[in-house]
């Protein structure tokens, strides 16, 4: 499960990486505070909009995003993206500390942020094959998304803890020193034990090319449209949490926190779970849809704060089985020279949609109430493992056994199915 850290490049970029995560989800946890408690009053919609700005560049920039991971230097690329993100966190905590912060300016910041962003993620995500061979690529992405959901799980929980004690202003200082973490473990890697893959060459429409390359692979095709509509309507942890621990459960900033940690710690369970495995199957992506969507139903039916939190366990592990799943197999399974720019898109699609989903579930959030806002988000947990569902039974021949009282799905081998 663990194999990757035999790797000294790996490891020593998991360390500043989970260093850095941690700064991020407390960012993240005091961002959402301050615009719900401090310049809102308890306004989802202000969330949602601040969220929309946070990922809608990822849509915008796709043009350059993908193509800059798969045709530029990764570590010299996030290098820059992370010394300019912990640039931007030193300026949102000034601002907040010296109390001049107002909302207009949490929604440039959350601009700036995402348009940095954009480029980061590609390349963080592709820079996992330069430090490990194509055998343990699967293990290192499983790795990845532990070391960032364990971060969840600590970050909120601090951030909650030193609002309360000096502020969210010095959560935002706290996070900008972090990234110094990551800088130091991508300045400090042995450079000829880096696995440089051969760097596409510009030509107009690589994007495209992209989008092509997808086109013809119904595998990639359907992984990218269940990612959109849970991208869009259902990864919008940050509105469910905050909205249902204010507005329902009336829990002060601690409690907030907790609640975003006890989700990471189901999103740790999946992820080891994926990293335990060697070969992603798209019919993990069906099941972890299903789950995410029977999750985000009993989180909007469960009247308690104890077990809703414990639906929050079930929302973590589904979501991260699902998210893991698609972004080990999509990276295994289609061309080094295209990688970049197809995990661009991905990610684009499932982040970048952010813009249309946050302000609705926000919009919800305040009109309806926030059990509906999940709602919402269940809903388009079970229309992707619909998807999903349509894909195994036209390519991969799916048929539903009975055996005894359990159910067992048998798939029928389809290489041009992929």
């Amino acid at each position: 499960m663990f194999r990757s850290f035999k790797n000294y490049n790996y490891r020593l970029w998991a360390l500043g990486a989970i260093v850095s995560n941690v700064g991020t989800w407390m960012q993240r946890t005091a961002q959402d505070w301050v615009v719900l408690t401090q310049l809102t009053d308890n306004n989802a919609t202000s969330v949602g909009i601040v969220t929309a700005l946070q990922f809608g560049p990822q849509i915008f920039l796709l043009p350059l995003t993908g193509y800059a991971a798969d045709r530029f230097n990764r570590r010299k690329l996030l290098l820059t993206t992370q010394a300019v993100m912990g640039i931007l966190a030193l300026g949102l905590g000034v601002l907040t500390l010296t109390e001049k912060a107002e909302l207009w300016h949490m929604y440039i910041f959350a601009f700036l942020l995402g348009c940095a962003t954009a480029f980061d993620v590609p390349a963080r995500q592709t820079f996992v094959t330069d430090l490990v061979s194509e055998k343990g690529l699967s293990n290192a992405v499983a790795l990845n998304s532990t070391s960032f959901h364990s971060a969840r799980m600590i970050g909120p929980a601090i951030a909650g803890v030193l609002i309360v004690i000096v502020g969210s202003g010095w959560v935002f200082i706290l996070n900008a020193v972090s990234f110094a973490a990551v800088l130091c473990s991508l300045a400090f890697l042995h450079l000829d034990e880096l696995f440089i893959s051969e760097k596409v060459t510009q030509t107009r429409g690589s994007m495209l090319e992209g989008f092509r390359y997808i086109w013809k692979r119904p595998d990639l095709r359907t992984a990218l449209i269940m990612f959109f509509l849970i991208g869009t309507f259902g990864l919008n942890f940050q509105i469910f949490i905050s909205t249902m621990s204010v507005s329902v459960f009336h829990t002060g900033a601690s409690g907030f926190g907790f609640l975003s940690s006890v989700m990471a710690v189901g999103s740790v369970a999946g992820a080891l779970f994926v990293a335990g495995r060697d070969d992603p199957k798209i019919t993990a992506l069906f099941k972890g849809a299903a789950f995410f969507g029977l999750g985000l139903t009993l989180a909007a039916l469960l009247p308690s704060y104890g077990l809703f939190a414990a639906a929050l366990v079930l929302i973590g592990v589904s979501a991260q089985v699902f998210t893991t799943t698609a972004n080990s197999a999509v990276q295994l399974t289609t061309d080094p020279a295209m990688r970049g720019r197809v995990i661009a898109i991905m990610f684009a699609i499932a982040m970048g949609s952010k813009p249309v989903g946050a302000p609705f579930v926000g919009w919800v959030a305040d009109t309806f109430g926030p059990r509906w806002a999940l709602g919402v988000g269940a809903v388009s947990g079970f229309a992707a493992a619909l998807v999903g569902v349509s894909y195994l039974v036209r390519y991969r021949g799916l048929r539903v056994c009975a055996k005894g009282l359990r159910l067992k799905f048998v798939l029928k081998d389809n290489a041009a199915a992929h």
